[in-house]
């Protein structure tokens, strides 16, 4: 007779945080949107994923950035919110995609709350650290998108022929297409339109 095994299934993660994010948080936390192309990312809440899984974020800390503890994640946001990428990418572009490494610092810190390294408050502090250069910067989801790709570009030329070649970059376009379309209730963008992080905060 054959013996089923029933994995048990990890516990959502908005059961763990139910309070639903104010439009501001969203705003926020959508930073990372175009980064999060997974089945199970949560584009909705400071957890990054749809269900519990601390250990994930960890390890992925460790592989990606070699990141193992908070000063280590604490140093490498800060390298984000200076300098970044955007430095390499000025000498080859002529501009300086902010948009990529903005990406990029609010999904370490969302995987570094997940995995315990950053408290809530911590969290939330880190991510109010790098709105006003991006509110500086662009006027529209669509900007930030446009950068963002550019960033990525030079990031993937970089890696070409090695081992860590990311996909093709039709799979980040067709990611941010869907963020971008109007119809797509679905999108974080939709629901935290660009301009409400510079209005008084509110609850969804």
């Amino acid at each position: 007779m054959a013996i089923w095994i029933w994995k048990r299934r990890r516990r959502k993660a908005v059961r763990k945080y139910p309070v639903p994010l104010t439009m501001h948080q969203l705003w926020m936390v959508s930073l990372s949107a175009p980064v999060n192309r997974d089945r199970d990312a949560s584009r909705t809440t400071l957890y990054p994923f749809t269900r519990i899984d601390d250990d994930k974020a960890g390890r992925w800390l460790a592989d990606q950035w070699e990141i193992t503890s908070r000063d280590e994640l604490v140093g490498r946001l800060d390298g984000l919110a200076r300098t970044g990428y955007r430095a390499g990418a000025r000498r080859r572009l002529g501009v300086e995609p902010l948009a990529w490494d903005a990406g990029l610092y609010v999904d370490i810190t969302r995987r570094g709350f997940a995995c315990g390294m950053l408290g809530e408050a911590d969290a939330w502090t880190a991510l109010k650290n790098i709105v006003p250069a991006v509110v500086r910067s662009y006027a529209s989801w669509n900007e930030y998108a446009e950068h963002y790709l550019l960033g990525r570009m030079v990031w993937r030329e970089n890696l070409q022929g090695t081992p860590d070649a990311p996909p093709p970059q039709a799979v980040s376009d067709a990611h941010l297409k869907s963020l971008l379309d109007p119809a797509n209730r679905a999108s974080p963008w939709n629901m935290a339109p660009w301009h409400a992080i510079s209005h008084p905060d509110h609850t969804r």
